[in-house]
């Protein structure tokens, strides 16, 4: 009988409190989502302790989602929800990047040959020498995997600095609205840190002991175009281009899947 109560009871002040919210909010149709939700959680709350037997567990959960109920969403929460975003993305992003084979073996971001020297690498098949070019390819994206690791507290400098303005606009965006915004914001300073990291891990690599051979071979060939690419420049473009790629998918995950909120800023904000 008094599991019956409590429960009439917190049904009773809830809905006493959705119903002020519509008649002073009438238009604020966000909001009525949010009390509806709050009012089903609250009763699964409520169901789940009381059958275990913890009221006092019970309680202390009625009453944070009393105290929470019909409250909007406030800018300062948006931009933090949309940090946490940012951060959760960018960090999944570039630890699957900076894995090995995060680009070797991920069609989507792995690193081609470059294109404007793909002459080279179609006549050297023909020459026989198709596994030394496919060795050049497989060592630019071991350079990338390297770069990748250094790339996450790039990106956290670049989030904290979100305003409230662009938080509004991203929660307004489209899908990709969040990588959108953090790839406008931060390719140019991206570019100034990444080139040395990536010039550093080309080197540590051996770049050269892959790539001079083939150039040399394919320059000695008469009527070509002497190739003589920047491949750090190359690879610089390419490995951001791949973990802005891996960072939508997150951001898209976050958008769409229940499951990848996994804060509760996180919940409120996309929930």
């Amino acid at each position: 009988m008094k599991k019956i109560i409590l429960i009439t009871s917190v049904i009773a002040l809830l809905n006493s409190n959705l119903q002020a919210q519509r008649t002073s909010q009438k238009t604020n149709t966000s909001n009525q989502k949010t009390g509806s939700n709050l009012l089903n959680n609250a009763v699964k709350a409520v169901g789940t302790t009381l059958g275990s037997g913890n009221t006092g567990s019970a309680g202390t959960s009625v009453t944070t989602i009393l105290n929470n109920a019909g409250k909007p969403m406030s800018n300062l929460d948006i931009v933090n929800g949309l940090r946490d975003a940012l951060k959760i993305g960018t960090n999944n992003s570039t630890s699957k990047a900076s894995a090995l084979d995060g680009f070797y073996k991920n069609s989507l971001i792995k690193i081609p040959f470059p294109p404007q020297v793909q002459e080279v690498k179609t006549t050297l098949d023909k020459l026989g020498m198709k596994t030394a070019t496919d060795k050049f390819v497989e060592t630019l994206n071991r350079a990338a995997e390297k770069a990748a690791k250094d790339g996450a507290p790039i990106f956290i400098n670049a989030i904290t600095s979100m305003s409230i303005t662009d938080g509004i606009s991203i929660l307004k965006g489209g899908d990709n609205a969040a990588t959108k915004f953090l790839k406008d914001k931060t390719t140019a300073d991206l570019k100034a840190k990444f080139l040395p990291v990536v010039k550093a891990a080309l080197t540590s690599v051996q770049i050269t002991k892959y790539w001079n051979p083939l150039a040399t071979k394919y320059n000695k060939l008469p009527l070509v175009k002497k190739a003589n690419p920047n491949l750090e420049e190359y690879v610089t473009i390419k490995a951001m281009e791949g973990i802005f790629k891996l960072v939508e998918q997150e951001e898209g995950k976050i958008r769409k899947d229940p499951a990848s909120r996994v804060s509760d800023l996180l919940k409120l904000v996309f929930g």
